[in-house]
């Protein structure tokens, strides 16, 4: 299990320069940008057209911001905060910012080799327990990290955590996280 604050995160330009973006995690990790599923924050300042990732399914959420119109193969789809939303990596997708800059959450995975699953919950004092393959980003609120046999450890907007295969961790407090959970096809 790894805790990543996301003042942390290194920013990396988008394949196309039209944005940044934040690895939260990716595996396998391979030098020539390949891999069997990410999760990222990105940074949109203007609209424009997306990266084209063949044979990638997507899930986009918007995290902040006033609101972000998607066309995706030609289709208008208006973004709300909190609601996850899938198309294919190869669709031909571009993005209007009609309120001014977002972020937003990506989930990225290799067709045929990985699934990725994207929930929102709020948390009400109730705990979320993660196990298996997943990876957590605080969305708001004031959430509690705790882990078996240690101390509970505070996580502020936009940190991760991210488990791999027989991780255990559970989450308290009140707020919202993002719940990504990664499966082999």
């Amino acid at each position: 299990m790894r805790v990543l604050h996301f003042a942390d995160l290194v920013e990396s330009p988008w394949r196309n320069g039209g944005g940044l973006t934040r690895e939260v995690a990716t595996a396998p990790v391979q030098e020539a940008g390949e891999f069997d599923w990410r999760v990222s924050i990105a940074d949109v300042d203007r609209s424009g057209a997306f990266s084209a990732f063949p044979g990638v399914d997507r899930v986009i959420t918007l995290l902040e911001g006033d609101g972000m119109v998607l066309t995706v193969d030609g289709v208008e789809r208006t973004l709300r905060p909190h609601e996850p939303f899938a198309f294919a990596g190869e669709s031909d997708t571009s993005c209007r910012l009609p309120g001014g800059p977002t972020r937003d959450l990506n989930v990225m995975t290799r067709r045929g080799r990985t699934t990725g699953e994207l929930t929102v919950r709020e948390l009400a004092g109730e705990p979320v327990e993660l196990t298996g393959h997943a990876v957590a980003v605080v969305l708001d609120g004031s959430l509690r990290l705790q882990e078996p046999e240690a101390v509970p450890r505070p996580l502020a907007q936009f940190d991760s955590v991210v488990l791999g295969d027989g991780g255990q961790a559970r989450l308290r407090g009140r707020g919202r996280v993002a719940l990504v959970r990664i499966t082999a096809s």
